[in-house]
């Protein structure tokens, strides 16, 4: 496993169940609406990035480096709250996002391209 160096608390390292980059998907959230705006990758590093400076830090796969979002867009991230998954294998960041979260310009990275599916019902209770 890869793991860069980080100042992230021990205590919150040592939970971590990272992939064979050092590598969590950290899912960004609009606090207020519950709008799932995007996927990232975050490391140990970015993690404490974003839970020390209130603004989401990545790790880009593509480039090799951290990213904050929205520095070089305009289309920040503010933090309103971090959590771990129950496995403590993935990152739930609710934010206030400025702009559009994707990098093609959309609001969502799950816009563009909507599946066709079958919609499941709930079976009736009988009551």
């Amino acid at each position: 496993m890869s793991v860069r160096p980080s100042n992230l608390d021990q205590k919150i390292a040592d939970r971590l169940k990272r992939d064979p980059a050092g590598l969590l998907p950290a899912i960004a959230q609009q606090y207020d609406t519950g709008e799932v705006l995007m996927l990232g990758w975050m490391d140990d590093e970015a993690l404490h990035r974003t839970l020390t400076t209130g603004r989401c830090t990545y790790w880009s796969r593509s480039r090799q480096e951290y990213w904050v979002k929205g520095e070089s867009s305009g289309h920040q991230q503010w933090v309103k709250s971090v959590a771990l998954d129950c496995d403590a294998d993935a990152i739930l960041v609710k934010v206030d996002q400025v702009g559009a979260a994707c990098h093609t310009g959309d609001r969502t990275c799950w816009d563009a391209d909507p599946l066709t599916a079958v919609v499941g019902e709930r079976p009736d209770s009988g009551s």
